[in-house]
């Protein structure tokens, strides 16, 4: 596929996207958001990929939403442009396959979102995360106000979004923004990595892992447990939870089919 905003390529079960407007510092306007819904789309059905990970163009990975074209808006085209942007990072949320950002440089506003709606977040050690809405005058549009509040807790979101304060990758780790920071060179071999670990276990079970972890924090405990339970239980109809055992069981590594 081609894109007019970013780029697409597969290492082995592992799709990269990259966001590609660096003289822009990969801004998010509604054709690169476009781009994001069709690359999800096309994704979400190529059974070669199993990892996607997601990180922007030279200094940045998404410094925002793209000012220049929200300045002019009203009240409709606003909420409209915010509803759009919130489906796809919720389409990125859902997509029944691990997704990580790399997070390369500036990941504000948008591209904090963008980031947030990931599985799993790996920091360069000169990346800058921020929601600074407040300073333009208006909310996070993309359904920061959510994600933040889930991942950080209620109190330090506020105080993010509230301020519109910038914070650095170690500040981000000690709150619970990013799972792991590297050194600028180490970024993409330490997405590659991880993304790899996962690929070479069961996708099946990586797969509903995932359905039962973003559909059991939206529930309470006890009907969390049970989506757990369902798929826990749909599991021991694969061939792979048969091939995983029989192979530890045999000592070697196993040979999933997805199946």
């Amino acid at each position: 596929m081609e894109f007019q905003n970013l780029l697409l390529k597969r290492e082995g079960n592992i799709s990269i996207i990259t966001l590609n407007r660096p003289k822009a510092l990969n801004a998010l306007n509604y054709d690169t958001l476009k781009d994001l819904d069709n690359v999800v789309d096309f994704l979400a059905e190529d059974d070669n990929t199993y990892v996607v990970i997601i990180t922007g163009a030279e200094k940045a990975f998404v410094a925002g939403a793209d000012i220049t074209e929200m300045k002019d808006m009203d009240s409709e085209k606003g909420r409209e442009f915010g509803k759009f942007g919130a489906k796809v990072f919720r389409k990125i949320e859902s997509l029944e396959k691990p997704v990580i950002a790399a997070v390369n440089g500036f990941a504000l506003g948008g591209g904090c979102e963008l980031a947030l709606s990931c599985d799993i977040r790996i920091a360069s050690e000169k990346a800058k995360f921020g929601q600074p809405e407040v300073g333009l005058g208006i909310t996070p549009g993309f359904s920061g106000t959510q994600r933040m509040a889930r991942i950080v807790g209620i109190s330090k979101a506020k105080e993010l979004i509230y301020t519109g304060n910038m914070i650095d990758a170690n500040e981000a780790i000690d709150i619970g923004l990013v799972n792991k920071v590297v050194s600028k060179d180490e970024l993409m071999d330490s997405a590659m990595n991880m993304a790899k670990k996962i690929a070479s276990n069961g996708q099946l079970a990586v797969k509903y892992s995932k359905i039962a972890i973003n559909k059991g924090i939206e529930t309470d405990m006890e009907t969390a447990m049970e989506i757990e339970n369902n798929v826990f239980g749909l599991c021991f109809a694969t061939e792979d939870q048969r091939e995983g055992m029989e192979a530890f069981v045999e000592k070697r590594k196993p040979n999933f089919k997805n199946k």
